[in-house]
């Protein structure tokens, strides 16, 4: 059991919003696996679910991120 929790140091100005709790944070306070940033501003870090929402329907859309079909695969 460990006497000293290492915590995670953060920087004053820089955003980030944390998945476990919802919140946007200064600095970060939770995991770097909790938490979406960092964002320069406050209200970018508040909308980090939307933007992520929107960077994955672009990549998933794009049509150079699905290969083409292979030779054993059939063409539609």
């Amino acid at each position: 059991m460990a006497l000293f929790k290492k915590r995670t140091a953060g920087k004053p100005g820089e955003w980030y919003y944390c998945l476990e709790h919802k919140k946007v944070e200064e600095g970060p306070e939770c995991p770097a696996k909790n938490r979406f940033g960092p964002y320069a501003t406050r209200e970018e870090a508040s909308h980090a679910l939307e933007t992520a929402r929107e960077r994955n329907l672009e990549w998933e859309t794009d049509p150079r991120w699905h290969d083409a079909p292979g030779p054993e695969e059939s063409r539609d």
